[in-house]
Parts: structure tokens; C-alpha cells; sequence
């Protein structure tokens, strides 16, 4: 199993199948770079499908979505926040809020 999340790409008009799980997911864009990395919790109304919508209603340039579920979801969110870090030296754009505690990685 990767660290990084390589699932396919879904299109931003295919939320309806998502359900209320909880997990991490990003956003991006038509070329496939990554703006924006979240996550649903426990107290996330809807799990991803309400947060992933949510996100999309905010970020007008992000166009595909791609989710993982999983119940260790903060550390999941983390370990791809970063990833990202390590790949491209900043946090995605729209991740604008600090993350506390974010450790290093070299992947």
C-alpha cells in the first residue's frame, strides 16, 4: 500500500454516490493537481459526502474529487498533508489554516 492516494479521479457532478462515511479526501483540478486535502469526522454532518460538497461549494476552481474512507482519519489527514509538503515543499493552496504538530516525511 502506496502512502500516497492514487485512486482515480471522480468528477465533482459524481458526489451523489458518496455516503456518510468518515475519511480523508482531495480536491483538484482538471489537470490533476491537488488544491485542497480534508477530511470527515465524527462530528462532520453527512461524513465526505456533506464535506466533500461543502468544499466543492467553496473552492470554484477545483473540479474532481478523490476520497479514501477510513476510521483513522485525522492521522490519514495528516500523512497526506505531509506528503504533499514533502513532494512540493508547501501545503496544497487551499489549505491555508496550520496544522499543528505536522511532522516530516521522506517518502
Amino acid at each position: 500500500m502506496s502512502i500516497r492516494c492514487e485512486k482515480d479521479w471522480l468528477s465533482r457532478a459524481d458526489t451523489g454516490d458518496l455516503h456518510g462515511h468518515m475519511g480523508v479526501f482531495q480536491l483538484g483540478n482538471e489537470a490533476g493537481e491537488v488544491l485542497f486535502i480534508g477530511y470527515a469526522g465524527g462530528r462532520s454532518l453527512f461524513g465526505l459526502k456533506g464535506e466533500i460538497q461543502s468544499e466543492f461549494e467553496r473552492l470554484a476552481d477545483a473540479s474532481c474529487y478523490r476520497f479514501e474512507i477510513n476510521t483513522a482519519y485525522l492521522s490519514r489527514y495528516q500523512e497526506l498533508l505531509m506528503v504533499h509538503v514533502a513532494d512540493y515543499g508547501v501545503l496544497p493552496p487551499h489549505n491555508d489554516e496550520p496544522v499543528p504538530k505536522l511532522g516530516r516525511l521522506s517518502p
